[in-house]
């Protein structure tokens, strides 16, 4: 495949960081989660102390800020659910409960409050482009206010 990238181990302040890696044919699409160094805010406590539940959910972030960073203003994200009838989920918010599980906030295509709740172990989600519901309003970019979360003491690691 000419022009792929692969990422590697990344490495941070005298620890390495969880292996992560991706392979793309267009070299603009190199810069993904896998290949990009994760955000000083995840790295105050180390992976080995956080549970499945949260280890999980601090990558969920990263996954739907880069995917929202890719949108137009015209679209949100929103999240289809692999291995099931669940259908798409208009994300308006993540949580987590350890030891294992996720879950998920938000309206489904009817406009309709849904949660789903997820055990690490199932985690499966495909991440989607959906036209905002207001045209007028600007759209909300979830995965940015998770991270202001982080640095804002909301989370465990900002806690640590």
């Amino acid at each position: 495949m000419a022009g792929a990238k692969a990422a590697g181990t990344q490495k941070e302040a005298g620890a390495v960081a969880p292996r992560s890696g991706a392979v793309h044919c267009d070299p603009a699409q190199a810069v993904t989660v896998e290949n990009a160094p994760l955000p000083q805010v995840m790295s105050k406590r180390p992976v080995r102390d956080k549970s499945p539940a949260e280890w999980a959910y601090d990558r969920l972030i990263l996954y739907i800020q880069n995917f929202e960073a890719q949108l137009d203003a015209a679209h949100e994200v929103a999240m289809g659910f692999t291995g099931g009838a669940g259908g798409v989920l208009q994300i308006e918010g993540v949580g987590y409960f350890e030891p294992d599980l996720v879950t998920f906030y938000g309206r489904d295509e009817d406009g309709l409050k849904t949660q789903m709740i997820q055990h690490v172990s199932q985690l499966n989600v495909i991440l989607r482009a959906v036209p905002k519901e207001s045209p007028a309003e600007p759209p909300r970019r979830i995965g940015f206010t998770m991270m202001q979360q982080w640095a804002g003491g909301e989370s465990g690691d900002a806690s640590a």
